[in-house]
Order: C-alpha cells, then structure tokens, then sequence
C-alpha cells in the first residue's frame, strides 16, 4: 500500500471516528427524541405495523438510545438486535433494563458492517436520516444490513424516501443587506459599500441548515428524486438527482432555494408521513437553504426551472454536497454546488 493510499485510509478512519463519536453526546440524543414529530411518527409507525412485528425478529440500525427498539417490543417482538456504533451503547443498555426488556433486546456494540448476527431478520427499522435527507450517508448502512440480514420478503421502515425543492425569497436576508444602506441617514455615516460584503456572507457556498418561514416559500414545492428503499442500492447513492420545475405565486426577490424531505411508513390502514417541509410542524431536520450569489425579481408565475444533484463529498463520504442548475424565467441559466 503506498504512502498516498495508508493516508487516505487514515484519513478516512478518522473521519469515521469523528462521525461516530459526535453521537457520544446525550444531549444530541435528547434532541432528537424531543422531536415530536420524528419520535412519534416512528412510534406510531411500528405499533401500526404490530402484525407484521408480533413475535418476529426486528433489526433497529444505528438504535442510539434504543427508544425505537423499546417501541418495537412494545409492538410485540420476541427479539430486537439494537446495533449502535458509538458508546451511546453503553447508555441503550441501561435503558433496555430500566424497561425491563434485557429479555427482549440485545445491544451490540459495533459497526452494521461488521458485526455478526445469529439470524436473519423480519424487521428493518432504522432512523437513519441527515440534513437534506442524504448528509452523514447513514443510508448506505441500512442497505448493507437490508441486504445480508433482512428475509425476502421482510419489513423496513421506513420504505420510501423523497426530496423537495422550492424557491425562497428570505426577507431576513434581505434586510440585513439593506440596513447598510440606511446607515447614512441615520448616523450620517455612509456604509453602502458594505452591502456586497453583507450578501457575499450569506451567499456562500456553504449549505444552511434553518427553518423557512412559510411565507418566504414562492411556490409549490416540486419533488425532484425519490428512493424505494427497498430496491435502491449504494452504487445508485453516489448521486441522487432530478429535475423540477415551479411557477412562483407574485413578486419577490427569489435569493435562495429549500430542500426538504419526507420518508413514509407502510401501514396495514394507510401509509404514515414524516415530513420536513417548511408547511407542516417544524423538526430537528428543519430545511436545507441553498443562497443564490445575487437575488432574481421574480413575478406571478415565473417559471423556475432545473436539476438537482446530491452526492457525498469527495473530502468526506459522511458530508454532501448538493448542485444547483437553474433558470429563471427568461434569465440565463445558472449552476451553483453547496456542501455542508
């Protein structure tokens, strides 16, 4: 192996490393399980599917806390293997006992990829989402134990994954980039030239992750990709894309993008919805803000038009990166890449 190659094994080692250990915190966990929408939308995800996991064996990948596990035995399964690869581990432990569910649960510390199971599975649950869906690639993990423990024919929640996007004028933006130019008439001071400086602060190539005001949204959201995850594979992973297209609702100054995504849960009754848009109940995942380098007015029923991709950083498999092509109305067609 030359000098080159044990670097970059090193390098991404680390990177691993560093992945895993930033779940060591519990006040991350706490944030996550304090996500009404997240939490109670797996939980009534897995006591819907109680047929389906009543004395079966379920799989719960990356299981931090172990709080979806617990739901999965109070859904009536016989065992549930919580694989978690940080020390959080230690933590499920004490949780499954405190539950009194040892019986039930076994927690193992380790990496999906290589630990060893005594049996193939019934049930795949896993909350395995980033920001903008893909970030942290966490996904490709559910894939590797999809494909070598769960049984043909067997469960995974969720079971589809889709991304959004919408065109956004961010008033906030906007603002702080027009307050430069009023400093003259209120100090006498004349500070304009620090107006480019203001949206150049904004307008980098660094994804934002915030909650969208609904009514900085200039269009119906276009869905742009959507993953079975039942049939998609890492190779197809490497990039996700799609095109869209929107008609903005009036005038505006059009300055950035939203992505957002929603996973649904197969049901015996009707499928169940955990959605990140900025028109429902905010979340932990709140919206990924992709900032323009200059704003374009947009009117009632300007046409926005693109693609969109997203695949993992060449720097680091668990950070992405998301491009941009557009057009705006009868503007000439733009690109802009964004990585978080």
């Amino acid at each position: 192996m030359s000098h080159a190659e044990k670097k970059r094994k090193l390098d991404k080692t680390q990177q691993e490393r560093l992945y895993f250990d930033s779940y060591t915190d519990v006040t991350i966990h706490a944030e996550m399980i304090a996500d009404r929408v997240r939490t109670n939308t797996y939980r009534m995800a897995i006591l819907k599917n109680g047929e389906s996991i009543r004395g079966k064996v379920v799989l719960d990948v990356g299981a931090g806390t172990g709080v979806l596990s617990v739901f999965c035995v109070q859904a009536g399964a016989k065992k549930v293997y919580a694989i978690e690869a940080c020390s959080i581990a230690e933590h499920a432990v004490r949780v499954v006992k405190q539950n009194q569910m040892d019986d039930k649960i076994e927690v193992i510390r380790g990496m999906v990829e290589s630990v060893e199971l005594p049996e193939k599975v019934d049930v795949l649950v896993s909350e395995w989402m980033g920001y903008a869906l893909l970030h942290e690639s966490m996904l490709n993990s559910v894939l590797h134990a999809r494909d070598r423990w769960l049984k043909p024919g067997g469960v995974l929640l969720p079971s589809t994954a889709e991304l959004y996007i919408a065109p956004v004028s961010d008033r906030v933006v906007e603002d702080n980039v027009r307050f430069w130019l009023t400093v003259k008439d209120q100090y006498g001071v004349d500070m304009s030239c620090l107006a480019d400086v203001a949206r150049a602060c904004v307008a980098s190539s660094e994804l934002t992750v915030d909650t969208v005001a609904v009514e900085d949204v200039l269009s119906h959201p276009a869905r742009f990709a959507e993953l079975d995850l039942y049939e998609v594979t890492a190779e197809a992973l490497r990039e996700v894309k799609g095109t869209f297209r929107c008609e903005t609702f009036g005038s505006a100054a059009l300055n950035a993008f939203c992505v957002y995504f929603t996973v649904t849960f197969s049901c015996p009754e009707s499928p169940l919805v955990l959605s990140t848009s900025p028109f429902q109940e905010e979340t932990h995942w709140k919206q990924a803000l992709l900032y323009l380098d200059a704003p374009v007015d947009v009117v009632q029923d300007t046409a926005v038009t693109g693609e969109v991709s997203l695949r993992p950083s060449a720097e680091n498999a668990r950070e992405i990166c998301i491009r941009v092509d557009y057009t705006v109305g009868e503007h000439k067609r733009q690109s802009k890449a964004f990585s978080l």
